[in-house]
């Protein structure tokens, strides 16, 4: 049964395939280096397409963690999210036995799950009759499936879900995976977000919706939060994953910490499916009550990895949130959006932003926001314009809001025994 006391949770592990860098020391290389992931689409012909670019990951073979088989029966949503669980797992040093393994579990979330295998299919469907559908298509298409698969491959039998809260999913599987630990549900979690939505109908879907930019003869300043000339977000893919553990019992076994987790705050806007409210009431509601569920002041904030997604109602509105919750010292904070580099994976957005917030505690230094040439003056904060910059970091945020309305922010900070 689950003890009342609150837990200490700690961060041992990080795992990431993202459109800079297919590991976690990769990643962090490229946000230091403030590095461009977009580039035009390759994974599929895009011609006919309004926007024909996105930050793919380049270079990934599932094989170097997967049996071709088991690869074979798999969306690339679910091979990113087994394979950086697995490096994940690796990188915390966690054995996972017959003696530990109901006692870790996997909470993965996704915005859309196995979109490319649902396309793939519908064609056949189509042109071939439902008699030729693949009996895996259902089990890949699922969205819970990368939480399930991970577990399966890495033989964690405690708690399993699957947040799908749009672009917040990836956050509210930390915080959700965050809260088990905490109230003694499980000793560790591997945790974080994963997507694989560069797919002709997603790119179709979410230029109808106009929420992408068309920046497509210049792709490597597409993506530009907090710019004036911003035009829409980049879609990217990939996956960040986390292992969460008990403090005591990281210790124990002599794990290295990168950072303790220390609140989670989540909101509604019930405003309106797409659009953030105006004023940002719901995502400021978000940061303050992750500030006041970690026994944080506006004050003792250094960083917040934002979630800048390069639309023009995202970027003016979180600065508004920021404002409004941190009150005069949002001016003093540094604040990034790591989208600039990456694009917007949606549900795994979430995942990576975690994995760098961790990555700038435990460096103290903090990743800049490319593009940043032109200022909108209704973003007057500190974005750490285009190069990354050593900052002391004792106290970080990272904040996801989804369509749907839905707010989250993390609150992380330096670990202290």
């Amino acid at each position: 049964m689950a003890n009342v006391e609150r837990k200490r949770v700690v961060i041992t592990g990080l795992g990431a395939i993202t459109p800079i860098g297919n590991t976690p020391s990769e990643y962090w290389d490229g946000l230091m280096a403030a590095q461009n992931g977009i580039g035009p689409i390759t994974l599929f012909d895009a011609s006919r397409h309004d926007c024909r670019i996105a930050g793919e990951v380049k270079g990934f073979d599932p094989l170097t963690y997967l049996e071709r088989k088991e690869a074979k029966r798999m969306d690339r949503f679910a091979q990113f999210a087994v394979s950086a669980s697995k490096q994940a797992v690796e990188n915390a040093g966690l054995v996972i036995n017959d003696l530990n393994a109901e006692q870790i579990g996997v909470l993965i979330g996704t915005g859309i799950g196995g979109l490319k295998v649902l396309e793939d299919q519908q064609e056949i469907y189509l042109t071939k009759g439902p008699d030729r559908c693949s009996p895996f298509m259902i089990p890949m298409m699922i969205a819970n499936m990368a939480a399930g698969l991970t577990a399966i491959q890495i033989g964690a039998k405690g708690p399993n879900s699957c947040s799908v809260t749009a672009c917040a999913a990836g956050s509210n599987a930390i915080g959700d995976a965050f809260r088990l630990v905490q109230q003694g549900y499980a000793q560790a979690m591997i945790c974080g977000g994963t997507e694989a939505a560069v797919t002709p109908l997603s790119l179709a879907g979410f230029a109808a919706c106009k929420a992408l930019s068309t920046r497509n003869e210049d792709p490597a300043h597409a993506s530009r939060p907090f710019d004036k000339d911003r035009d829409g977000f980049v879609m990217g893919e990939g996956v960040g994953i986390l292992v969460l553990e008990e403090m005591e019992h990281a210790l124990a076994r002599g794990a290295s910490i990168y950072a303790e987790i220390v609140g989670y705050g989540m909101t509604c806007d019930a405003y309106h499916m797409t659009s953030p409210v105006p004023g940002g009431e719901g995502a400021s509601r978000a940061i303050s009550l992750a500030l006041k569920d970690a026994n944080l002041t506006p004050e003792q904030v250094c960083y917040i990895n934002a979630h800048g997604t390069s639309t023009p109602a995202n970027d003016s509105t979180e600065t508004a949130a920021i404002k409004r919750a941190l009150g005069d010292r949002a001016y003093q904070v540094a604040i990034s959006s790591t989208k600039s580099m990456t694009g917007h994976l949606l549900g795994g957005s979430g995942g990576i932003e975690a994995v760098a917030t961790v990555m700038a505690i435990a460096n103290d230094r903090v990743p800049p926001t490319i593009n940043l040439v032109n200022p909108d003056p209704d973003c007057d904060l500190d974005y750490v314009p285009n190069a990354s910059r050593p900052h002391q970091v004792d106290v970080a945020l990272s904040n996801s809001f989804g369509f749907g309305g839905h707010n989250v922010t993390l609150a992380f900070k330096k670990f202290v025994p």
